[in-house]
Parts: C-alpha cells; sequence; structure tokens
C-alpha cells in the first residue's frame, strides 16, 4: 500500500479528508508521523498555488507524496474576499475562527442580504519531483447573521449551504462528506487518486 502524507495540521482537515478517502487504497500518514511541523508561506495569489506550495514543500521534507488544500471563502458582496485570504482576513494575528466569524459579520452588517458566497477548494498531491494530480470543489449558499451547529470549523457555523436548511457546521459528518467543497474536490480527484494507488 503507497504512502500519501495530509499535508495539514489542522486536526478538523485531517478527520475530513481521512474520512472521505476511507476507501482509496493509500495509508495516510499526518506531519506528526514524520515529526514535521513546517511553516509555509502561502502568498501564491491563488488557491491552486497555495496547495502546491505545501504539497511540494511537505513532500520534500517527508520524502513521499503528499496532498495539500487550500480553500477559501468568497463573498459576492464583498467582491469575492475574503478569498484565498479567509484564514488571514481578520486583521488580528492571534483570532481565533469566531473571531474571522465575527469580523466578516462586521464588514456585511449594513449590506442588505442576501449574503451570497460559496467554499471553494483545490487539492494537489505532489511528489518530492512533480505534480501527480489535482482537483477542484465548490460549494454554494449564503452568509447568515447566526452561528449554528457545532459540527465544523472556520466559518462553517454562518455558510447556509444551498438547498439545504442548515449551516456547514450543523451537517453530519456523513452530510458534509457528501457536500462540502472540500469532499468536492477530493470527489473530483479520486479517479486520479486510485490510479495513483494502484500504479
Amino acid at each position: 500500500m503507497k504512502d500519501l502524507l495530509l499535508a495539514t495540521t489542522n486536526a478538523g482537515k485531517i478527520k475530513e479528508i481521512s474520512e472521505i478517502l476511507a476507501d482509496v487504497p493509500l495509508r495516510l500518514l499526518t506531519p506528526a508521523d514524520f515529526g514535521l511541523d513546517l511553516v509555509v508561506s502561502e502568498n501564491s495569489g491563488s488557491y491552486f498555488g497555495n496547495a502546491r506550495l505545501k504539497a511540494s514543500q511537505y513532500a520534500a521534507a517527508a520524502g513521499i507524496p503528499a496532498l495539500a488544500d487550500d480553500s477559501g471563502l468568497e463573498v459576492e458582496a464583498l467582491g469575492g474576499d475574503p478569498g484565498v485570504h479567509s484564514r488571514r482576513f481578520s486583521p488580528t494575528p492571534s483570532a481565533t475562527d469566531r473571531d474571522r466569524c465575527q469580523y466578516l459579520l462586521e464588514k456585511l452588517k449594513n449590506i442588505p442580504r442576501p449574503w451570497k458566497a460559496r467554499f471553494v477548494c483545490a487539492v494537489v498531491v505532489r511528489s518530492p519531483s512533480e505534480e501527480l494530480l489535482n482537483g477542484w470543489g465548490e460549494c454554494p449558499g449564503e452568509i447568515i447573521p447566526d452561528f449554528r451547529g457545532d459540527n465544523g470549523f472556520g466559518y462553517d457555523p454562518i455558510f447556509l449551504v444551498g438547498g439545504v436548511n442548515k449551516t456547514m457546521a450543523e451537517l453530519t459528518d456523513i452530510e458534509k462528506n457528501a457536500l462540502s467543497h472540500r469532499a468536492r474536490a477530493l470527489q473530483a480527484a479520486l479517479p486520479a487518486l486510485y490510479a495513483f494507488a494502484q500504479a
């Protein structure tokens, strides 16, 4: 069975990705398995660019292929912000997920609803020397002013998933792993992931 490093230390992402890829015959490893604590500057200006930076640096450090994703929230009324800067959107460096949500709601408070938005995600798998595969996913919805649900992270509690009267944080793991932007990006990459696993 081939090894694949998940190039993130975010426990929520590791859980999600591991569940979505549970049927792919790969041994999924984490940075903790290698004693890695990398700080990657996500300064490419694009989702795919940031995912490539992370995958490349983790693959080089571990010496095995690495899967990285970069995701963001794009709010129509804010011209697509926070976008690739979603995690660093708040001007406070030590901001928590809730702080970032509050800061976003503050930006939107004088703009009429609905606050249409979408989550997007780019996934890249790289070996230490080359890009092996990639995938893209989107999840449309809208921002709401109330925090709902606790099964998520980031902006999940204020993102109402399109076509479902639930926020991303109110979805069960099974629902989230079918509907989320990350799930859709990984699903788009599944045929190539199976081919990689069996090569």
